[in-house]
């Protein structure tokens, strides 16, 4: 009985071994290429044409010390000014929407309906039978 297990064991050891191997080869032979094109010359000829984007090396070290431009033009102070005041328009319309387009305030009816409605409920519950519910109460 134990031959038949260290029979099956062997196999599954000897085929992850297998695929191990086969996984070494497949990443080496990935490393050995150079680069996507295949070819170092080809390679070469695209770093000398300028295409390159992202760092180069230069040769020297890089001068910190260069102030940079801007970025794009500066608002005037008029302009941040008008920004502003729409921004503070937009800010206001969004925290009451319904106020900005004309809406009913009814805050103080649904305050009312709120603070009766529990004990009507309770009144309802608590007569056991009301015809206004229930068309089937006698």
């Amino acid at each position: 009985m134990t031959a038949g297990i260290e029979k099956a064991a062997g196999s599954r050891v000897r085929y992850f071994l297998a695929i191990a191997v086969a996984a070494t080869a497949l990443g080496l032979s990935a490393c050995a290429s150079n680069g996507p094109s295949g070819s170092s010359a080809q390679g070469a000829s695209s770093l000398a044409s300028g295409n390159v984007v992202g760092p180069r090396d230069t040769g020297s070290y890089p001068n910190l010390n260069i102030k940079p431009g801007q970025a794009a033009p500066q608002f005037t102070d008029a302009e941040a000014q008008a920004k502003l005041r729409q921004l503070n328009a937009e800010r206001a319309s969004a925290q009451n929407p319904a106020r900005s387009k004309g809406v009913k305030d009814e805050s103080a009816a649904l305050r009312k309906l709120a603070a009766t409605h529990g004990p009507d409920t309770l009144r309802q519950i608590e007569g056991k039978c009301d015809p206004a519910l229930d068309p089937t109460c006698k």
